[in-house]
């Protein structure tokens, strides 16, 4: 009994100190002690970061969000089950605001006091919740504790980031500083300091049933001389099981309008100073009563297309436009049509599909281009918007009187709405097929059909990405493409098929300066597809980015469009991923 007792004992002991050791070991193993030239980028990153901070501050971007719910699928691994999309313009001014433009409701919360709980409930399936601010967050490492005082730094290696140098360091906060702490991965030029990506999670509290914060990889770029700013972030959970309860989340965050002025209330623009201006039309010529409606109406599209644009919704005008006219010329000259003016078309930031004519300029969504695999999809889509404009389907005339137009940047979707009647929609759909048929894309309008019959298949799946805000949605309230009887000629959706491309991933064609807003034509090249999981059909993807330092830009003589003839094979949507 005595040697059992004494064993006992010992056991017991061996436990007791076991545990104790386990409960003061540290979370993250010790990190290897820096060198003084890594300590010394880390305090310069540590200064750089607080500048940057202040940089934000004094801007008011705009802040758009979209979030694809995935649910497990045995042969495409995870594929959409509903969706959620998120437009904000923020004021860093005193506190972090969020004014969505979905309503006129400002919603004012702390620097990141708590708000970074983004999610609800990750474990109730269908139920995820999402708030703006959360993801606007992932903007920052640290705003208020970023240092050595509150962090551990590990040198990892050096790394290029498109042609910038950096240095990597993983970041843990120390022990005992309460969550929301940043704990991950940071890039770090080795130039100025500046920590142009940070990937990883925020600490939460060991009592929490379920993660408060989710991972995510946040990267900057440099916009302006010394000037690094957020300009997207990607953030992912995953959650397997063998039912579809098992949901997770893909979202993408992108901040652009940095140069923009917000007004902040109804009467910013209440003063108008008209400068004194000479007529230099020909004094002999009058006006008649249709040629002065014409004008109001096209005085309403004025004023309205300059309010989009200070809205920070549409890009200034850039040579990818000329692409789409292009396209456009080839159905106009197929159908010879005798129009008062020349259309013109320019591009929406925002991610919903969706398309609008506003006078003699047909606007295309960034994420309607984004996935249209071809030219003559792109067709089909202007054809719709250019039958509106054939049959006068013009907007409100009440925009001709410019206060009508004097409200906040976030009240816009709600004072402006631009979308057609379904009768309209329904005729402009017949006059569409009709211009099509005689157009140069006539026999490959089968290619098309297939886009809207891959759009209707996760219509209901992805009905925010398929809700427009400001023009006409391709989808009728049933579901139905209004351009469906293109589908009628169209071969059958097969996943398999790997030559068969019906829609892209979000993000594949179209890029934006984050500072102007100006959209480029992404420098992409071909990729073969190896399985149908490489399709991803109006999926959101991760953000990888090649970054550069910032250079003044160069003025370049644009290339002159052609008036006839099918858009260059270089610049036009090509269905090669």
């Amino acid at each position: 009994m005595t040697l059992r007792k004494l064993w006992m004992t010992s056991l017991l002991l061996c436990l007791t100190v076991v545990a104790a050791e386990a409960k003061k070991a540290a979370k993250f193993e010790p990190a290897t002690p820096l060198t003084a030239d890594q300590s010394a980028l880390i305090q310069k990153a540590v200064a750089r970061e607080k500048i940057t901070i202040k940089a934000i501050q004094k801007r008011t971007p705009l802040v758009e969000t979209y979030i694809q719910n995935m649910r497990p699928d045995p042969k495409l691994y995870a594929v959409p089950l509903s969706d959620q999309y998120l437009l904000s313009r923020v004021d860093f001014g005193r506190t972090f605001t969020d004014k969505s433009y979905d309503s006129e409701r400002s919603e004012n919360k702390g620097f990141l006091k708590g708000s970074l709980k983004a999610i609800t409930g990750l474990s109730k399936a269908f139920k995820l919740e999402y708030v703006s601010t959360g993801f606007m967050q992932m903007m920052f490492v640290d705003p208020v504790s970023f240092d050595q005082q509150h962090y551990d730094f590990a040198y990892v290696r050096r790394d290029f980031l498109g042609s910038v140098r950096t240095m990597v360091f993983d970041v843990h906060p120390k022990p005992g500083l309460g969550s929301g702490r940043f704990s991950g991965r940071i890039w770090i030029e080795d130039q100025d300091g500046n920590i142009v990506r940070f990937n990883g999670t925020y600490t939460g509290n060991s009592e929490d049933e379920s993660p408060r914060y989710f991972h995510f990889d946040s990267w900057r770029m440099n916009l302006q001389p010394d000037v690094w700013l957020p300009v997207a972030v990607y953030a992912e959970e995953t959650q397997r099981g063998d039912t579809e309860k098992a949901v997770g989340f893909r979202a993408q965050t992108h901040f652009w309008g940095y140069s923009l002025k917000l007004p902040t209330h109804d009467s910013d623009n209440a003063s108008i100073k008209i400068d004194d201006v000479t007529d230099k039309s020909d004094q002999s010529s009058d006006v008649s009563p249709l040629q002065a409606q014409r004008a109001w109406i096209s005085q309403a599209e004025e004023n309205v297309l300059d309010r989009l644009v200070q809205a920070g919704l549409i890009a200034p005008p850039s040579d990818f436009d000329k692409v789409l006219e292009t396209i456009t010329n080839n159905i106009v000259i197929g159908n010879n049509l005798a129009l008062t003016e020349n259309i013109k078309c320019r591009v929406m930031l925002t991610a919903p599909l969706e398309s609008l004519a506003v006078g003699n300029t047909i606007l295309l969504s960034k994420g309607l281009i984004d996935v249209l695999p071809s030219e003559e999809g792109v067709a089909a889509v202007l054809s719709f918007e250019l039958a509106h404009i054939v049959l006068g389907h013009h907007i409100d005339t009440r925009y001709a009187f410019n206060d009508r137009l004097l409200f906040p940047d976030e009240a816009t979707f709600s004072r402006i709405n631009m979308q057609h009647s379904d009768t309209d929609d329904t005729d402009a759909a017949k006059t569409a097929l009709k211009l099509l048929n005689n157009s140069v894309y006539k026999d490959k309008l089968p290619n098309a059909g297939l886009f809207f019959a891959q759009l209707q298949a996760r219509g209901k799946e992805l009905s925010a990405l398929n809700s427009p805000r400001l023009g006409d949605g391709l989808l009728r309230a049933d579901g139905t493409p209004w351009l469906s009887d293109l589908m009628k000629g169209s071969p059958k959706l097969d996943q398999d098929k790997l030559d068969q491309i019906a829609a892209l991933p979000l993000g594949s064609r179209l890029k934006t300066d984050p500072w102007d807003d100006k959209v480029v034509y992404m420098n992409v090249k071909p990729v073969p597809l190896l399985n149908a999981r490489d399709k991803m059909p109006l999926e959101l993807t991760p953000i990888i980015l090649k970054l550069s330092r910032y250079a003044p830009p160069t003025v370049a003589p644009a290339p002159a469009a052609p008036a006839t003839g099918t858009a260059s094979a270089e610049q036009a949507p090509a269905a090669a991923q």
